[in-house]
């Protein structure tokens, strides 16, 4: 079947039962079957056909159509975590990475922006212009047992896959079924800081720098003194005050043997 409106492809997720799900798309494909397939019985095999693919690489699924069809009809099938956010009272899924903050912006300019040029270069286009213009706000993260964290941020990455925004290896040691988010804080960096870190983000080495932390956590919760833009596998879907909860063995997911 193809999409015919937004939602649709969760709906046929939601009621697939035990059947294989062959799921051709991006990361924006992916979030909406596992927003109908998160806790059900299907299994899921990606053929990749997107702009970002992140979901698809943090899972090493090719990206040549005959060898993704091998892997959906003779991968090993893995049991994955997902990720849940609540906002605005509603409740949302994601396959891959969470965020709040300067990555929700980028995450909007970018899905506004042509793709002829592939994935790497529109986010990478669009993280630059965000970044030029971005006004930090404080901001405000409670993580499991209580910690908490308060200062100027650019952003909050909330991750069960390692990769986002079109190959930029956010999370480089994330686990897709430990029952916890890599949770990465993006400080108050400057134009200097941007100039020499951002080509480290196509490799994991970013987290080195003196402004940027990571943890790990099973919940997030994320606001501000002014509203940021939240988004979810590349898909802007509002504003914080935001919860992120890992939901462990969600999907089972079809990956190369």
């Amino acid at each position: 079947m193809l999409s015919e409106y937004p939602g649709h492809l969760s709906e046929a997720a939601r009621g697939a039962g035990g059947r294989l799900l062959v799921v051709v798309g991006g990361d924006g494909t992916m979030n909406e079957v596992v927003n109908g397939a998160a806790g059900t019985s299907p299994e899921i095999a990606v053929l990749p056909n997107g702009t970002g693919q992140d979901f698809g690489r943090t899972h090493a699924i090719p990206t040549g159509f005959d060898d993704a069809v091998r892997v959906a009809l003779d991968g090993d099938t893995r049991t994955v975590d997902v990720g849940r956010v609540v906002l605005g009272g509603e409740t949302r899924y994601f396959a891959n990475v969470g965020s709040a903050g300067m990555s929700g912006s980028v995450a909007r300019r970018a899905n506004s922006m042509s793709k002829r040029l592939g994935g790497r270069a529109t986010f990478f286009y669009a993280l630059t212009r965000e970044f030029l213009a971005w006004q930090n706000s404080e901001v405000t993260v409670r993580l499991d047992g209580g910690d908490e964290r308060r200062a100027p941020l650019h952003g909050v990455i909330v991750a069960i896959g390692r990769w986002h925004g079109g190959g930029m290896k956010l999370a480089p040691d994330a686990s897709q079924d430990d029952g916890l988010f890599d949770v990465v804080f993006i400080g108050d960096v400057n134009k200097l800081d941007f100039l020499t870190t951002a080509p480290k983000l196509y490799n994991g080495t970013y987290l080195s720098h003196p402004k940027v932390d990571h943890v790990r956590s099973a919940t997030v919760d994320i606001d501000a003194t002014e509203p940021l833009p939240v988004e979810v596998d590349g898909e802007p879907i509002g504003t914080t005050p935001a919860r992120f909860e890992v939901v462990p063995a969600a999907v089972r997911l079809r990956v190369p043997r």
